[in-house]
């Protein structure tokens, strides 16, 4: 098993890319935040609200269920890819589902909402980015996974 230090390195490019993605909402939200709000009346806002917390808690558990299944694909789909480009996609849809969870509360603070909001829907973003960070066991069985299938 040839498994090198910086095989995950742009994999972790894609994590800082996502998270610079966050923080770039916040500094828009924070500069240009009240020329660019168009204000929905309050009933409609917590409509909005609403069903955007739900999307944020139903993307939780269906990124770590989708994330699943593809680790479990990367190990046993055929094809000549490597572990490395196989992890690469896993890590990609991994982090723009969360991101999506991020962009809610931007839409949301456009829509009218407080900083509040903003900061929860940023701060369950970031953390599914660290929750679905790339891990180097996760790659060593892939990389092992498709060592076994060429033997």
């Amino acid at each position: 098993m040839n498994i090198e230090k910086n095989d995950l390195f742009l994999h972790w490019i894609v994590v800082g890319i996502m998270l610079i993605t966050l923080i770039i909402y916040l500094f828009i939200c924070y500069q240009f935040g009240h020329e660019l709000q168009e204000p929905l009346p309050e009933a409609q806002r917590v409509v909005f609200r609403t069903v955007f917390y739900i999307i944020a808690i139903v993307a939780f558990p269906i990124t770590n269920l989708i994330r699943h299944i593809q680790l479990r694909l990367n190990q046993t789909m055929p094809g000549n890819k490597s572990a490395k480009s196989r992890y690469l996609l896993t890590i990609i849809v991994s982090m723009a589902l969360v991101e999506g969870v991020g962009v809610l509360g931007f839409v949301m603070y456009m829509l009218g909402d407080d900083f509040n909001t903003l900061y929860i829907f940023t701060g369950l973003s970031a953390l599914g980015l660290y929750l679905y960070r790339p891990r180097q066991d996760e790659y060593a069985r892939i990389v092992e996974a498709l060592a076994d299938r060429m033997e």
